[in-house]
């Protein structure tokens, strides 16, 4: 049975390690949710150490230590986070939402609970060509799992009684000494995508966009033309949520550019910082991270 608008409660689930963010950006985070959201009902913030001046709303969990190791928290990995549907760190009586620590929260996100079919249902980003779909789902049984579609945990919908098997199956894979040749675990989003690919749906565009996908083409002329089409501008000030991964600058960085930079990133995507091409999402990021970029002035 699909659930009905978003539930009384749900509890917002945040991870840090290693020292790339801190207390500053987790508050940030908390505070833009809170302000947006009536039924938050908890802050869980899972991390490998102790932040001063942490947000009084968060309430800090110990990352486990069974996930403490540098293949899982560096070189881009992120396998860390697959912690969070780990049994007993976060409550069972009520759903939960992932997000990334470099996403910037513009509107109300209680609504994202509303893309689920169901309680077992996990909602991220899409990450492939290949979409979430029942044609995705039978190429992964006449494939015997090796060909799945994949998403990006940046923003993570899902319900933590359901999914503690993604934790555990996880852990067993690199106790028996697979995690490097088992192709889904090269990521944690490409394994939730596996293990949950009966279960998985996308976050609608209209609703979240990754930055550099959204915004970024291979030639500016590209970017240009794509904030040409009506249709696409007017989605865009709809969006509540821009996670801002994959990009090399941090954002307050990203919003003390100069009007007009060109710049690529290492997959050859041209940022082009105006407000033609952003439309209002430039100056919206620029309020959102204006105390920010002050401090590092």
């Amino acid at each position: 049975m699909k659930p009905n608008d978003a539930p009384d409660k749900w509890q917002c689930v945040l991870t840090c390690w290693g020292t790339k963010y801190g207390a500053d950006d987790i508050n940030k985070l908390i505070t833009k949710i809170a302000n947006h959201n009536h039924h938050v009902a908890r802050f869980v913030v899972i991390s490998d150490r102790v932040h001063k001046n942490l947000d009084a709303r968060a309430e800090p969990v110990a990352l486990p230590d069974v996930f403490i190791k540098s293949e899982f928290t560096t070189g881009g990995q992120c396998h860390a986070k697959l912690s969070m549907f780990q049994k007993g760190l976060l409550k069972t009586d009520m759903p939960a939402i992932y997000i990334d620590l470099d996403t910037a929260i513009l509107g109300p996100i209680e609504q994202a609970f509303d893309f689920r079919k169901d309680e077992k249902s996990i909602v991220m980003f899409q990450s492939a060509i290949l979409p979430f779909s029942a044609f995705a789902r039978l190429l992964f049984r006449l494939t015997k799992g090796k060909r799945y579609a994949r998403g990006n945990s940046s923003f993570v919908v899902f319900h933590p009684k359901h999914w503690t098997e993604i934790a555990d199956k996880f852990l067993a894979i690199y106790d028996a000494g697979e995690f490097r040749e088992f192709r889904p675990t090269i990521s944690d989003e490409r394994y939730i995508s596996w293990f949950a690919h009966d279960h998985m749906i996308a976050l609608p565009n209209s609703f979240a966009v990754k930055f550099p996908t959204e915004y970024m083409q291979h030639h500016a002329i590209l970017s240009y033309a794509k904030a040409c089409i009506p249709w696409v501008r007017r989605r865009r000030e709809k969006l509540s949520v821009v996670t801002l991964c994959s990009l090399e600058l941090k954002p307050e960085k990203l919003v003390g550019l100069a009007l007009n930079t060109h710049m690529s990133d290492s997959k050859g995507r041209v940022l082009v910082w105006n407000d033609f091409v952003l439309g209002g999402l430039r100056q919206k990021l620029i309020r959102y991270y204006a105390q920010d970029a002050a401090k590092d002035a």
